[in-house]
Parts: C-alpha cells; structure tokens; sequence
C-alpha cells in the first residue's frame, strides 16, 4: 500500500475513534440522500422479468426500474469476494489481497479504505445486514470497517465450513451475528436481513442521522433444499425448462433458485412500501444488484456464460437505480461502468468529499443516471478471477471497452491456464455473444488491449510488497475475546476446503488462551496443536467432538496455528478453533 493511502487510513481511524461529526450532509444545508445498497448473491443479469425472462416474476424489481434508471453495461468480478472487495474499496480487488472465495483468500487488507468509513466520517449510520465474506476474525469483521450495526453470517454463505456445526444446512432460523454476539434468528435468512435492515433504518431515522444500509443477501446461492415452500410449488408449474440449459436436475434447481429470487423481489417491494410509509422514499437512493452471473447455463439475454466465466454473461450486472428528483424514471445508459465505481458513487450521492489522497479505480457513474448526454470519456475496466494463491497473468481475465473486449475464459477453477489457451478479441456492439474471434482480423485492437492489460496487471500487483500474501488475524486484543478460526481462513496443504492447514495470526504481545477443537466426527488418539513455536498435546481418551487445551501460551509476532492427530497429520483437521482469552 501507498504511504499516502495509509495516512488516509490512519486519518479515518482517528475520526472514527471519536465518533462522527456533529454536523454533516451536503454543503447547501440540505439533508443528505439516505442510501441502501442491495447485493444478492448469484442472481444472474437475465434473472428479472425486465431483463427479458418469460418465466421468473419480480414486479417489485421491476417497478423500480420502471420508477428510478438503469446502467445497462454494469460490470462486477465472475465470483463474489473480489466484487465484494472493489465494491467496498472502490478498487481493483488485485490492490486489496482479496483474490480468491476461500483458502485463506478472500480476506481484505485492513489498511483498505471502505466506503462504511468515509459515508460514517460524513455522519452516516452505517449497517451491513447479510453477507460480508472479507473476513470473519478481527481486525477484518464489518465492524472493524465502518460499520456500526452488523447482522451478518460468516465465510461466503450459510451451510458452509463457517457455519456452527448446530446450524449447517439452514436457511431457515439461521445461526447470525449481531455485532459479534452469536444468535438464532427467526424466519427464512432473506426475510431476516431485511427485516433487520428496516429496524435500523428506523432507529436512524429517530437518531436525525442519514444511514447507509447495505443489505448483502446469501440468496439465491446455493444450497437449494431450503427455500420458500409456495414460491418453489409456484415454479415447479411453469416451464422453467425454456430458460435453463441443463436436464431434469437442472430444471429443478432452477426453479429453486427462481423461487429465492422472487422472496428477494417481495422484499425489496417490502422495503419500498416502508420507505413511502416512513416518508423517506423521496430522500432514500435504492440501489439493486448482483455479484456475479448465473450458478448455472440459464438465461442471460443475448450473451453466454455463467459465474466464474469472463464471459458477459459471468460478469454482467444489474445496476438498477431509483433516486426520486434525480434518475428520470426508464432512464438507461450504456456506458461501460464497474463495481469499483460504486464508493465514488455512494460519496457523491452523499455530497462526501474523499480524501484527496484516496487512490481510487473507480469514477463516480451519477453523471450517467442524471444526465441525459453525460460528458463520459471512454474507457476499458479490466476483469480477473480463478482459484489459488496468486494471480497469473493472463488467466481468466477480460479488457471490456465500450465496443471491443479482450478476453481469455481459460477457466476460473484452474490455478494455471491451459498454454494453449488463447486470447480472444469480440465486437461487443455487434457481437454480444462473443461467438466470432476477431483477433486476426483487429491487430491493432488487439495488441491495444494485450498492452492496456499488461499494465493494469504489473500496476496492480505492485501495490503492496507481498502484495498477494493473505492478512494476518490478530489475537490478544480487547476487541475480540473468543476468535473462531474455520477451514474459510485457513492455509490448506491439499486442495479444495482442505484436510489440514495453517491459520495465519498475530499477536502484539505474548499471552495465554483456552483452545478449543472442534470436530465435525468424533476424534480419539493424541492431538497436537501448535502456536508457532509453542507446541502441545493432548490425549483424548473417548471419542469427543470437542477438545479442549487449557492455558496455551502463544508468542508475540506472526506465526501460524494448526492442530492435527499425532499419529495421522493427514486426518481431517478441526472444523472449528476457537481461541478463548483468558
């Protein structure tokens, strides 16, 4: 990181330390926008009814468009931390150590700025209602980065390794954190976040404070065995099969998802009406969209792909807008635009002006929602994502310029792409499913785009020394007594979610901990748990789920904790390590 964006870190900290100013909002004296930002999770650019599809209903979604704008060329990352990162920071994700979903990866520099700080510094109540999947220990919660009230799950979604073991499987009555304090909620996970999200609009409202409410759902990811009943019995009627590119299974799987997708429209035409009723709809921007494409081949307009591709259909999203007065109603553009424009966006829909030292992707896009001929000078936003622990140039990535479009869709679940993988260049405005390779026919076009990309990637790479090595959790502070380490967080030697691995932690100083192990299958034999130099054992003579280790000394400094059977390091290690301060 620059020395100057970390004096702007260290400024916001200090503001934020001492809580907001007395006086905020915009310099005319008017009261600020009020602001919720919607993110759902794998719902696909063609997954609205006002986007073209026959089968699925969102009237509410619908309406808002047809009520507020739209850019119609949002661009986001092919999967969801990366977006979720740019989004945040303003960003390329490449600049913020997030670079993967999982492994230890998807975790976000500390020193990054968000926009839950700079939108609190201007007097904002801040709250993140859902998903975050930045980070689960301190100092990388939501609360850690400006937000003030948190209702979140942890990890990339319910029914994963970051899901207590009493609550895996669940959408329904899910496990939550309320500002770090562990609890069941009531009612299907959707409902919950948005229910939860009004709450703390009203308590703003009666605070006299502007609130940004960032309202991160988990649907309709998947699983898909647990979603609302009716919606589900409703589209197993319709012929989802018309839209959906798969067999039986497929089918079935779609029509749970559209089922999902059409509870998150009844929320958001509950949030609209509770707006109205409070008299906060013509001072409140409601902004909708996405993180990545469609889970699975179904419908996305005239394009191809899915999540995970860099394909148009994996990284195009909605980006729907209502702002009462501002965004004339059916408003559309065209212009290329990305989630690293969100934070400019949000500050200057705020009227909040940025640090001037701030080193910002991303450009404010309120021109083009106000504007009916915005001043816009072209440009290109670059694209990359695929699994492991470093970026390889070159591999799964995309150049997307207003007409043509550089890309390589060597395969997001490759570490390393295939060498004969090749680059590929498409006429966007005539050929939106990139079905014709103009590479040959375009040399200038795309050795234009080959050297705009080999910038961005040296520029990104080098923002940071280690600039792709994951953040560390910090251990032995006031701010968290008990930190859950889970298999999200964790350095796997093997692949996928990994039998074994090493947690990266920090501590300012040497301290003593309570270590708890927990297991998803009964553990019986000799236990070792290491805390970098520090190395003991335990006998476990029943089988038990849980292990305790009483009174672990651990060093001050970096260092890695692992815990594993002596006799077997390579059994599955401990779904759960829960650090308990003493």
């Amino acid at each position: 990181m620059s020395s100057t964006h970390w004096m702007v870190r260290l400024a916001i900290t200090l503001l934020l330390a001492v809580g907001p100013p007395a006086v905020y909002g915009k310099s005319s004296g008017a009261t600020p926008p009020n602001i919720v930002l919607i993110l759902t999770d794998d719902l696909g650019w063609g997954d609205l009814a006002c986007h073209g599809n026959p089968v699925i209903e969102t009237p509410h979604i619908d309406d808002m468009l047809d009520a507020g704008g739209e850019l119609t060329r949002f661009y986001v990352s092919p999967v969801c931390s990366p977006t979720r990162a740019s989004l945040m920071t303003g960003r390329y994700n490449y600049r913020t150590r997030v670079i993967d979903t999982y492994r230890g990866h998807s975790m976000m520099d500390t020193e990054e700025v968000t926009v839950a700080e700079l939108l609190r510094t201007a007097g904002y109540a801040t709250g993140i209602f859902g998903k975050w999947h930045l980070g689960d220990a301190y100092p990388l919660r939501p609360q850690d980065q400006g937000f003030e009230q948190t209702v979140v799950f942890h990890g990339g979604g319910l029914c994963q390794p970051t899901d207590p073991p009493d609550n895996r499987g669940v959408y329904t009555n899910p496990t939550l954190w309320r500002n770090g304090e562990k609890f069941v909620a009531d009612g299907y996970c959707t409902d919950v976040f948005f229910g939860e999200a009004l709450e703390f609009i009203q308590q703003s409202v009666a605070d006299e404070r502007p609130f940004f409410a960032y309202i991160s759902t988990n649907a309709p990811h998947g699983p898909y065995h647990d979603v609302p009943v009716e919606l589900y019995e409703k589209y197993k009627k319709k012929e989802v099969s018309q839209v959906v590119y798969g067999d039986a299974k497929q089918v079935d799987r779609t029509a749970r998802t559209f089922a999902m997708i059409e509870n998150i429209d009844e929320n958001v035409g509950k949030l609209r009406a509770e707006l109205k009723e409070m008299g906060l709809a013509e001072n409140t921007v409601v902004i909708f969209m996405s993180d990545n494409g469609p889970q699975e081949a179904r419908y996305v307009g005239e394009r191809r792909g899915t999540k995970g591709e860099v394909l148009e259909g994996g990284i195009l999203s909605p980006f729907i807008v209502e702002w009462p007065g501002q965004v004339r109603p059916g408003h559309r553009d065209d212009r290329v635009a990305a989630h690293i424009d969100v934070l400019p966006t949000l500050l200057e829909i705020a009227d909040a002006t940025p640090p001037t030292d701030l080193n910002l992707d991303g450009r404010s896009v309120v021109p083009l929602l106000v504007e009916q001929q915005a001043d816009w000078p072209e440009r290109s936003v670059v694209i990359q994502s695929h699994r492991g622990a470093h970026p390889v140039e070159g591999h799964n990535m995309a150049v997307v310029g207003q007409q043509w479009k550089l890309v390589r869709p060597s395969g997001f679940g490759r570490f390393y792409p295939k060498e004969d993988a090749p680059f590929q260049l498409y006429n966007l405005a005539s050929d939106p499913r990139e079905s014709n390779n103009l590479g040959d026919e375009q040399p200038e076009v795309f050795e234009q785009l080959r050297n705009r990309y080999r910038q961005w990637f040296a520029d990104v790479s080098s923002t940071r020394p280690d600039n792709y090595e994951p953040p560390r959790m910090v251990i032995g502070s006031h701010k968290q007594k008990v930190a859950t380490l889970t298999w999200q967080d964790w350095q796997p030697v093997d692949e996928g979610w990994g039998s074994q691995g090493d947690w990266l932690l920090q501590a300012e100083a040497p301290g003593v901990m309570d270590v708890e192990a927990v297991f998803l299958k009964p553990v019986q034999g000799d236990l070792t748990l290491a805390l970098g130099d520090q190395v003991v054992h335990q006998h476990v003579e029943a089988p038990a789920k849980v292990v305790f280790f009483r009174e672990v000394l651990y060093p001050a400094g970096e260092f890695a904790a692992r815990c594993e059977h002596t006799q077997d390091p390579k059994a599955k290690g401990p779904y759960h390590l829960r650090l308990i301060e003493k």
